[in-house]
């Protein structure tokens, strides 16, 4: 069985892809670590990078090849200063030259050094080949960003439904709706008490609130960083941010000078119900905007669904319970965690494999399930808040105009939010004998979509919106 933490589905990066910046970014450092296992980092005369595929034809819109210079000039994704990237990446194009992993400088020129193949490898669509000479022979080796930053070597492909097996120590593994539930059933446990058991085997409970908060914190400060930042987005499609302006109308005259009391602040606040659906977008939007200028968010699962599941913990603490606390976020988080896991062992998280019903489908069922716990839903019901949001997802493609996580993306992430908190209101009023749809059903019917679509909607900008509308026109 495929064993996840919760900590891997909620991973913090820099943006504008899990799969294709953060997943790259995290092959170019495994790959380092691979030359020095094997006594050829020293010994490397200059590098390669072939992309095939999705990373290959939305690559550049991605900054695909931006996250391989990173991940192999020794950068970390979790803690890089955002502000250094156009730094590092302006040095290795005016010199013509990357120093690997921070050490070793090799001539390296971008537009030739980077190559972008379109077609696809056999296994999944997001593949990389890194190139090393070495005494005049060229060391190669295939790693496949797999969504949500993930990644696997090809020497541990298993199977011909794209799974990788990983041994599990897990107390109680679980890989489908199913399992989840009976363990409910026999600890007497809601699920994410069920889901806290399981990461206390692998890391203390102490350890486990540390990363949880610094989860949190990184969610909420991208959240006010995107509220608070106004211009248009990079890229060339020249778009406009909009959380700025839909915070500045929204939050009138409170004050406060940093995130928490920002927080604070809006709970503070008379919400109108109308303004209910505009800050919960606001929210989304926020976190999109950052991630689409390579801002760090929280992948959730993806970074192009990242603004779902902070936007709708956000309504659940400024607009549902202003008594909300840590424990209330941690909840919501493990519990989001592991139905994202549930959803990857299933089906995909990867909408170069599934299209965006892998990744906003996902994250909506992620939020749902999470809202419909704290709402006070048992676990069939929290099921059903899960099914219910993916549902209303099944089929959605993935289109980026211009390969960038812009349109429809960012919007998508308000989406997301809105319907997963209806999905968690619905659920609360369902009895769970009466429902048709089980959860494990509809994963299963998501993969199978996932495996009809047609390539040209899977995160490729060969179908769509990515072809329906002309670029001159943006």
């Amino acid at each position: 069985m495929e064993c996840i933490s919760v900590f891997d589905m909620l991973k913090i990066g820099v943006g504008p892809s899990s799969s294709h910046t953060l997943g790259p970014w995290r092959a170019a450092e495994r790959w380092i670590q691979e030359l020095k296992a094997t006594n050829k980092f020293d010994k490397v005369e200059k590098i390669t990078v072939d992309l095939y595929g999705s990373l290959s034809l939305t690559g550049k819109g991605h900054a695909t090849d931006y996250a391989l210079l990173l991940g192999l000039s020794g950068a970390d994704p979790e803690y890089i200063p955002v502000e250094s990237i156009d730094v590092i990446i302006a040095n290795i194009k005016n010199t013509k030259s990357i120093r690997l992993n921070n050490d070793r400088v090799l001539p390296f020129e971008i537009s030739k050094d980077i190559i972008f193949n379109r077609k696809f490898l056999p296994f999944h669509s997001n593949a990389l080949i890194f190139s090393a000479q070495i005494n005049g022979r060229r060391y190669r080796s295939t790693y496949y960003s797999i969504g949500g930053g993930f990644v696997v070597q090809e020497e541990r492909k298993v199977s011909k439904a794209n799974k990788i097996i990983f041994y599990c120590t897990l107390p109680y593994p679980i890989s489908n709706g199913k399992e989840l539930l009976k363990y409910c059933h026999d600890l007497k446990l809601p699920i994410s008490g069920v889901v806290l058991e399981n990461e206390k085997s692998i890391r203390s409970e102490e350890a486990i609130n540390t990363e949880i908060k610094r989860i949190w914190d990184t969610m909420l400060e991208c959240m006010y960083v995107g509220c608070h930042t106004e211009g248009h987005l990079p890229g060339g499609l020249n778009v406009r941010r909009r959380a700025y302006d839909m915070h500045q109308s929204l939050k009138g005259d409170i004050a406060y000078t940093n995130p928490v009391e920002w927080l604070y602040s809006i709970r503070n606040t008379e919400v109108k119900f109308r303004q209910i659906l505009k800050w919960v977008s606001c929210f989304a939007l926020a976190v999109n905007e950052v991630n689409a200028s390579l801002g760090r968010v929280v992948t959730a699962p993806t970074n192009g669904s990242a603004g779902v599941i902070p936007a709708v913990l956000m309504y659940y603490l400024v607009i549902e319970n202003h008594d909300g606390d840590f424990n209330d976020i941690k909840r919501f988080l493990l519990v989001a965690g592991e139905f994202g896991s549930i959803f990857k062992k299933g089906a995909t998280i990867s909408a170069a494999m599934g299209g965006c019903q892998a990744e906003i489908g996902v994250s909506s069922a992620m939020a749902a399930a999470a809202l419909c716990e704290l709402s006070g839903g048992t676990p069939e019901q929290v099921q059903v808040a899960a099914e219910i949001a993916m549902e209303h997802h099944l089929g959605m493609t993935c289109d980026p105009i211009g390969g960038l996580v812009q349109i429809p993306c960012i919007e998508r992430n308000a989406m997301g939010a809105i319907k997963a908190i209806n999905a968690c209101e619905l659920a609360l009023d369902t009895d769970p004998n009466n429902v048709k749809v089980p959860l494990d059903t509809v994963i299963n019917t998501m993969w199978e979509t996932a495996k009809d679509m047609n390539t040209k909607y899977k995160e490729t900008s060969e179908g769509g919106l990515a072809v329906g509308v002309h670029l001159s026109d943006c």
